[in-house]
């Protein structure tokens, strides 16, 4: 898990996923797997998180980057845009979004 620092100056990423329980465990298993075999041996890739919910609606993952440029990078590769189709399949819809840390307590 990464650790979370004010002075962070690199990029983070938190990405919710909104899904049904009946696809909850598969929707988990594709984004470990492209965690595993794919973004984890990205340039720039620092570390991630996945989290989700009792209700098994929603997951939320937690990445950081070196850089924006790697994290836009990692998404324009074929095989990350191969992953995003059948990730997209599994869930009702997702969105990543950047962030800049302010504030740790």
């Amino acid at each position: 898990m990464p650790e979370i620092v004010k002075d962070f100056q690199g990029q983070t990423v938190i990405t919710t996923f909104e899904m049904t329980p009946a696809t909850a465990f598969d929707l988990l298993d594709a984004l470990e797997v492209a965690y595993r075999d794919c973004i984890s041996r990205q340039p720039g890739f620092l570390g991630a998180g996945l989290h989700m919910n009792d209700a098994r609606t929603r997951i939320c993952n937690y990445s950081k980057w070196r850089a924006r440029e790697d994290y836009q990078a990692m998404l324009r590769t074929p095989e990350m845009r191969e992953r995003n189709r059948h990730i997209n399949e599994l869930c009702r819809g997702f969105e990543p979004v950047m962030y800049e840390v302010t504030g740790v307590f």
